[in-house]
């Protein structure tokens, strides 16, 4: 079964910095994309980055220049280094291998998980 694992989450100040990560056992995460989403209390699920199998990147307009999105294939884990956080950040984050990509719809491989709290406050 492919389950990926998040955590980094906590809670900052406006301005400061996370490190997410997602891992997974007993499969390898560099032969599909990973994508990042994150769900705001109310909002529906957004996707944030993607990086794909031969590392090209992805990012939702509002992140970019202050998200990076990297894999680090040693430890098979996908990593989302989020900095200059603001409010609007907070969410729930999530990550899932997916077939191409994207940051909308599509076709994913497993299912969601517990994801990792992330609260920004101003």
């Amino acid at each position: 079964q492919l389950q990926l694992v998040e955590s980094g989450g906590g809670l900052v100040q406006t301005g400061g910095s996370l490190r997410l990560s997602c891992a997974a056992s007993g499969f390898s995460l560099d032969r599909n994309p990973i994508a990042w989403f994150r769900q705001a209390p109310g909002k529906e699920r957004e996707g944030v980055s993607c990086i794909s199998s031969s590392g090209i990147t992805n990012y939702v307009d509002s992140v970019k220049g202050r998200f990076t999105i990297f894999r680090d294939s040693a430890k098979n884990t996908v990593y989302l280094q989020m900095n200059s956080l603001k409010p609007d950040d907070t969410g729930v984050y999530y990550c899932r291998q997916k077939a191409s990509c994207s940051l909308g719809g599509g076709v994913f491989y497993g299912s969601w998980g517990q994801g990792t709290q992330v609260t920004v406050s101003s």
